[in-house]
């Protein structure tokens, strides 16, 4: 039986995606729980650990599109649409980016790459399915990490751009 997850509203150090949510003033949970290293689903196994639906829950991708990283979060209950993700960032061919070059990028481990507090800023798409919940969650940049925030400070921070880009 996974463990309860803890739940606390951060006020101030953390990680880099929660020092920057602290400093933009965006109200948020972060939410922690034991990481099983043995779990197929990095998304998955924090859905379950949470209690949360996984369509609410969204992993973050760092796909390569024309020679140029992107970001991708989607619903950890389906996967990426990488056509869809070239088409919203204007280009013609989209791939799964290296993971060792997309931890060197973001400065996060795989199982723990947030969208926010990136390295380096880059290009990000936000599935559109996200615009339907209140708040949705997001690795907080590690393993058994995840921060809780309404959408549109996601895609607001980020300078996401929203659309459908995620498969069921």
């Amino acid at each position: 039986m996974p463990k309860k997850p803890k739940k606390q509203q951060q006020s101030g150090g953390g990680t880099p995606a929660t020092v920057a949510l602290t400093a933009a003033g965006v109200d948020f949970t972060v939410h922690s729980y034991e990481h099983d290293p043995s779990h197929p689903s990095y998304g998955e196994e924090a859905a379950e650990a949470m209690g949360v639906s996984p369509d609410r829950v969204f992993k973050t991708l760092v796909a390569d599109v024309d020679g140029a990283l992107t970001v991708a979060v989607v619903p950890v209950a389906g996967s990426l649409d990488l056509k869809a993700l070239a088409t919203a960032v204007g280009g013609k061919r989209a791939a799964m980016a290296d993971p060792a070059l997309a931890e060197r990028t973001t400065g996060y481990v795989r199982g723990g790459i947030s969208p926010l507090g990136q390295r380096k800023k880059l290009p990000t798409v936000l599935d559109a399915s996200a615009s339907a919940h209140p708040t949705i969650c997001v690795s907080a940049g590690r393993r058994g990490l995840e921060v809780e925030l309404p959408p549109t400070a996601l895609a607001d921070l980020t300078r996401a751009t929203l659309a459908p880009i995620g498969r069921a």
